[in-house]
């Protein structure tokens, strides 16, 4: 059957709940500390039940079924002075990987962020996952080693 990649629905929200579910265990098989909470609910509840959305989707889809998804919003580099589509997450299920499928979904996010006016398309990778390192220096992308992320609680007082 043909890989079809499709905007991700309301719909999908088990199927990238289980996918995620799946990501997370991964990544906490690698040593990652973080509380996941992507979920079917969560899904649901912040990307279609908010508006603006939170974040937009696409999924893989083969016979029906939902085995890759990729989440993304837009942001801007105001030293680029330009427009970056930033992909939240991407996932493949591990049953079905090294079938070009996160090249399809990255293709298919490239495409949409050039159709949207922006410059690039930027990410972050968990730094123990070599996996997904290698996959996306095999894409032609380059680490970002002179910055780093920072982040704040909302209700932290200032």
């Amino acid at each position: 059957m043909a890989l079809i990649i499709r905007p991700a629905l309301p719909s999908d929200s088990h199927s990238i709940g289980n996918l995620a579910r799946q990501f997370a265990n991964y990544l906490r098989e690698l040593g990652d500390p973080t509380e996941f909470k992507l979920t079917a609910e969560t899904y649901l509840r912040d990307g279609f039940d908010t508006t603006p959305p939170a974040f937009t989707g696409l999924v893989a889809e083969e016979q029906g079924n939902v085995i890759g998804y990729l989440l993304y919003h837009f942001g801007y580099d105001s030293d680029a002075a330009a427009r970056n589509l930033h992909i939240v997450d991407l996932y493949v299920d591990s049953a079905v990987r090294r079938r070009g499928i996160g090249r399809a979904l990255m293709a298919r996010a490239a495409a949409i962020a050039r159709e949207s006016g922006a410059q690039e398309m930027i990410w972050s990778v968990y730094s123990r996952n070599a996996l997904a390192t290698t996959f996306y220096e095999k894409l032609g992308a380059q680490r970002i080693t002179d910055v780093f992320f920072m982040k704040l609680k909302a209700e932290a007082s200032l």
